[in-house]
């Protein structure tokens, strides 16, 4: 066992031949690389396979023995400078390990079908693991500055993730936008930890937690300096965590593929922040000030992520606002004391969102069929609707990812989510409240995002009321059929309502932009179905469900997360009676480390009680959404409520005002992007043409006055000195009659 942990080190840099094969190939044997390009997904599924073998044998150890291992050796000795670069194998650790390389194995294999349409499938894959080979080196590194060496692979792996399509202008602009964005971060997670050097003389992480515990329990350093430091390194996370204010990268991030979507932000990348505060805790806890900055923080971005969320048309997008507000969960946990509850809530999220997004990933793949290889068609939801009755392994599988995130039992992430709640009573009844009220939204914006992609009717052919048929290519409807008038101008309801405009256009409240699909949509992808129309035959081709291979990442996905909770769960079942769950007998170590208190076991009656209330929350949510997404017309009816609908009071004035400034809020991300457009972006152009303006007019004009003055007196001083007594007396003349008449004027007057 002691040799396993000692050879360890090679766990990172197991995947990493792949890239260096990928790149020596396609430069030594161009064509046959490119032509044997699908095999290149076995071995770099094989060998994130072996990384997982030994990632979950090291887990075992952890909670069999429950130490810490960590092996360092020296780089670089000075006199007064030693760098050493280790390994260190504790449980957090070994949480991160299984998570990358079991969400990564599924996305690799759902990539090589995804991407086997793709011209770059080989640089795909070689980024791929080039990024697997960073992540596992972030989360196995000892010290600081190995942390931050991969800290930044992590990040350069990211720009050319998001950039894959870099033909793209919008793929290009959002690949430098996160790049830029998290630049910002880095740069205070740098002075953060050279700061921190500065004061302890050590990167390492065993001997900085004890010297820093003693320079503020001696007072030997300005407590004001020490808090500077751990600011700063919160700073890193915040950028990469996509915490407010530094999210704004994450939702333009989906211009990359599907897949990258699934991995880096869900289970990877955005999980390296929660992965550094989880690490420097023992640093953060010392510093009330900082733990309750970390869960301010976390509750903004959970209640800004949510909101954000609210009416977004890419599905994608409205997914990666999502993430955005579940990794403010975790630091909101993080920041309250609660590592283990933060680090449960990690895993499951993980799952449920890697499986969302690859779902979505079918569905685009199901769209494209329909609208082609546009991604504002393809995965926008005003085109989607009534899926479910040609993807139906997809639907079920997004239905239960979608329950998970939710918080729905016995889902998983309903054990996580519920105990962040639970523990922030006892934090701050403020923080409380707004995190129970994001649940709710959680559950609003999630089914609204499965609602309209699956239910309601798939519609080609339209019927409107004077009888007339549509032959054109039309978006989706929620509805299933022709909505009147009466309901399409007085249905104002929180984006919430798709409504057909006339025979060739659809539309709906939240997107004032109208859409149609042309001829693109025809035979483009199989199965084809004809249909008799009054004697003529048309062909559209209808969506589809994904290949196996795609289906079968999704299936092992769902299984995870109907399962994975069980980790967490605090109670178990057996004569003995009530003992702590297998999350926290793993993660023993690190809580002794912190001084907590590792007995997180309840009965029955206290989680029964917890859990109703966060429960009813979400069944409130899902409520609202179904109530405004589902097809209501003919219930609507029914009740005869069209004609109170219709009737346009103050209140219904009041209530279309208050639904409208959600929607601008919701659909222009909050005004931030454009606030650091015009106060960035705009003020630092207008701060450099000033400056240009200052060195060209000013400091060149001075420069340039001087030569001027120079040539224009050398050449007066030119024809002065000609020689001639004449031309002398003139200008003696002249300067005497100039010197007469300043005298005379002085004198005078």
């Amino acid at each position: 066992m002691e040799y396993t942990y000692q050879y360890s080190w090679i766990i990172p840099f197991i995947p990493l031949p792949v890239p260096m094969l990928i790149g020596m190939g396609l430069l030594l044997f161009p064509t046959a690389t490119k032509n044997l390009r699908r095999m290149w997904a076995f071995p770099s599924i094989l060998l994130l396979s072996i990384v997982m073998i030994l990632s979950v044998y090291l887990s075992i150890q952890q909670i069999n023995r429950n130490f810490i291992y960590q092996y360092v050796w020296s780089w670089t000795i000075n006199n007064d400078f030693s760098l050493e670069f280790g390994h260190l194998i504790d449980p957090l650790t070994s949480i991160m390990l299984i998570l990358i390389t079991t969400v990564g194995i599924l996305v690799l294999f759902y990539s090589d079908n995804y991407m086997s349409h793709d011209q770059g499938y080989l640089r795909f894959f070689a980024y791929m693991s080039f990024f697997n080979t960073s992540m596992l080196g972030l989360v196995t590194s000892s010290n600081l500055i190995q942390i931050y060496i991969f800290w930044e692979l992590v990040g350069m792996c990211s720009y050319l993730l998001i950039g894959f399509w870099f033909t793209r202008p919008s793929a290009a602009t959002a690949c430098q936008k996160a790049f830029v964005t998290n630049r910002v971060g880095d740069f205070g997670l740098l002075l953060g930890i050279l700061g921190l050097y500065w004061i302890t003389g050590t990167f390492e992480f065993r001997d900085l937690f004890q010297i820093f515990n003693t320079l503020i329990s001696n007072n030997e350093v300005p407590f004001l300096f020490l808090t500077l430091c751990a600011f700063l390194l919160f700073a890193g996370a915040v950028a990469k965590s996509a915490q407010f204010p530094l999210h704004v990268w994450l939702p333009d991030a989906m211009e990359g593929p599907t897949p990258i979507s699934a991995l880096i932000h869900a289970a990877t990348m955005v999980a390296a922040g929660i992965f550094l505060v989880a690490r420097l805790l023992p640093l953060f806890i010392i510093i009330p000030s900082i733990m309750n900055f970390i869960s301010l923080i976390g509750i903004i971005t959970v209640l800004l992520g949510a909101t954000l969320a609210l009416a977004q048309k890419d599905i994608k997008r409205g997914l990666a606002y999502s993430t955005m507000s579940q990794l403010g969960y975790m630091m909101l946990a993080l920041g309250m004391g609660s590592y283990r509850v933060a680090l449960f809530h990690l895993i499951t999220h993980a799952y449920s969102k890697a499986l969302l997004f690859l779902g979505s990933g079918s569905i685009i793949h199901s769209m494209e069929a329909i609208v082609g290889y546009s991604p504002d068609k393809s995965q926008n939801m005003v085109l989607m609707g009534g899926l479910k009755k040609h993807v139906p392994i997809t639907k079920t599988a997004f239905l239960v990812g979608t329950l998970s995130l939710c918080g729905i039992p016995p889902l998983a992430c309903f054990w996580s989510k519920d105990e962040i709640l639970n523990d922030s009573w006892l934090y701050s009844p403020i923080f409380a409240i707004i995190a129970c009220s994001t649940a709710g939204l959680t559950a609003f914006y999630m089914f609204r995002i499965y609602l309209l992609t699956f239910e309601g009717h798939f519609n080609v052919h339209f019927q409107n009321y004077s009888g007339q048929k549509s032959s054109s290519y039309h978006s989706i409807s929620l509805w299933g059929k022709e909505v009147p008038k009466t309901i399409k101008n007085n249905f104002r309801l929180l984006s919430l309502l798709t409504l057909t405009m006339n025979n060739n256009e659809r539309a709906s409240f939240f997107w004032n932009k109208t859409y149609q699909i042309g001829g693109n949509g025809k035979n483009r992808m199989h199965p084809f179905i004809t249909i008799t129309h009054f004697g003529t035959k048309k062909t559209f081709s209808y969506p589809h469900e994904s290949d196996n291979t795609m289906l079968f990442c999704m299936v092992i996905l769902v299984l995870f997360t109907l399962f994975v909770g069980v980790v967490g769960i605090p109670f178990s079942f057996n004569q003995e009676g009530i003992h702590l769950d297998i999350l926290s007998k793993l993660l023993n170590p690190s809580i002794n480390l912190l001084h907590q208190n590792s007995n997180n076991s309840v009965d029955w009656y206290e989680f029964v009680t917890n859990a109703s209330f966060s429960v009813s929350i979400a069944f409130f949510g899902i409520f609202i959404s179904s109530f405004l997404y589902k097809p209501i017309y003919s219930s609507l009816q029914n009740l005869n409520l069209l004609n109170s609908f219709s009737k346009r009071g103050p209140n219904r004035i009041l209530g279309d005002k208050i639904i409208n400034v959600i929607y601008d809020w919701s659909y222009n991300r909050g005004y931030i992007d454009a606030f650091y457009t015009i106060s960035l972006t705009q003020g630092i152009r207008g701060l450099a043409e000033l400056i240009h303006f200052f060195d060209r007019r000013v400091i060149d004009g001075i420069t340039n006055v001087f030569g001027l003055t120079s040539f224009f007196f050398g050449e007066g001083i030119k024809y002065v000195g000609c020689g001639r007594i004449s031309s002398y007396l003139l200008l003696y003349l002249l300067f005497v009659l100039i010197f007469l008449l300043i005298y005379s004027f002085l004198y005078f007057f």
